[in-house]
Order: structure tokens, then sequence, then C-alpha cells
């Protein structure tokens, strides 16, 4: 599997759309940008960040320098029309949702690590809304999503099991191209340091190869 991130228009995108009669474009009267985004086929992970959250400069700071379109990209997401938005080209309105898109998963990143998004996670969590361990010893331990690096661009997203420690892909082929860095590398160590009483004991079965009945 490449470790590269598609672009936002990608197959993900464009599936969600078929499978939906409605898009955000005709239902963004009544679904805010963060809702239609995280509702699209594969975003089932992403919570919805607070809007008083990405309102707050300081939470941005220094994201404006490596997100093209910073502008507008922040007014789709916060549903704000922009005064010059009409004098886009159309290949622009495309790199302005792709930068929305980026912009909204690097600020996702960072909400998760507050006491919020980790209240927003907790409940995805809890239902199991990332996947369970695909090892048999870990007995459907539920998993954490997890970046390999915060620097977007870099990896995939990948879930990590609190039971063996280990990482695997996702198993939807959408969420398995999904960026890392929407997510990072501290969120399930630190969710699990949050809430300690959700930490399984490790697992410490190996499973042993047999052949009628002696060790290999």
């Amino acid at each position: 599997m490449s470790l590269n991130t598609c672009n936002p228009l990608d197959e993900r995108h464009q599936s969600s759309l078929e499978d939906n009669s409605t898009s955000y474009s005709s239902d963004e009267n009544e679904q805010s940008w963060i809702s239609w985004f995280c509702a699209l086929k594969g975003n089932e992970f992403f919570c919805e960040v607070d809007e008083e959250y990405i309102q707050d400069d300081f939470n941005l700071s220094g994201l404006s320098s490596v997100i093209p379109y910073y502008d507008y990209a922040l007014d789709m997401i916060l549903d704000i029309e922009s005064p010059n938005g009409s004098k886009l080209t159309e290949q622009q309105h495309e790199l302005v949702e792709s930068a929305a898109e980026l912009l909204y998963g690097l600020i996702h990143a960072r909400y998760i690590l507050s006491s919020r998004g980790m209240i927003s996670m907790l409940e995805k969590f809890k239902q199991s809304h990332f996947g369970r361990c695909p090892r048999i010893a870990c007995n459907n331990q539920s998993c954490l999503p997890v970046g390999t690096s915060d620097i977007f661009r870099t990896a995939t997203l990948k879930i990590f099991c609190p039971s063996c420690q280990d990482l695997y892909f996702p198993r939807n082929k959408f969420q398995g191209t999904i960026d890392g860095a929407y997510f990072g590398t501290t969120f399930p160590h630190l969710f699990l340091l949050t809430y300690q009483h959700l930490q399984p004991k490790r697992i410490k079965y190996n499973y042993v190869p047999r052949i009628f009945g002696f060790k290999v």
C-alpha cells in the first residue's frame, strides 16, 4: 500500500457523492462543511472540531505558512463566504477544497489532543469506530488511530492496538488513504494516559506452531 496521501478530490470523495443523494453544495444551507466532511465515506475516524476552537488564532499558529489559499480554506471550513471567492477559477476552487481538507486535518490533529477533542474521540473508541485488532490473542480489542509521522504527505493512517501495542492498516480502503498527520503520532498514547482505566493488560501469548502436537 502506498504511503502517499491521495488527492482530496479522489475516489473516496467521488464514491461518497455517488452513494449520497445530496452533496455539500446542495445541502450547505442545512449542514456545515465540518459535518459534511466528517460524513464522507472513509472519514469516520474524524471527529467534528468545535468552530470556537478553529476561530481561536492561537490554535492555528503556524498553519498559514504551510497551507495554500489559507484564508479561503479557513472561510470554507467555517462556512464563511469569501469576499473574493467569486473571482476564483474552477481550478482554483478545486485547490481551495484541497487546501480546506489539509487545513482541517492538521487542525484536527491538534484538537484531539485537547480535553474536548479527547472526549469526542472517547465516544468513538467506546463504540469501536476505529476498528478492532485483527490479532486473535487480543480478543477484538478496540483500536485507536495514529500517524507514523507528524509531517503531512509522509505516511498514511494506521490503527494502534493498546493490547499488543502494534500497528495495523485500516481494513477500509478509503480510511487507508487518509494522511497520518491528521491524527499525529501522539494521540493514542496520550489518550490512554488520560483514560488509564481503558488501558488493557498487555498480551504475552504467542502462537506456537506444532506438527502432530510437537513444537516445530
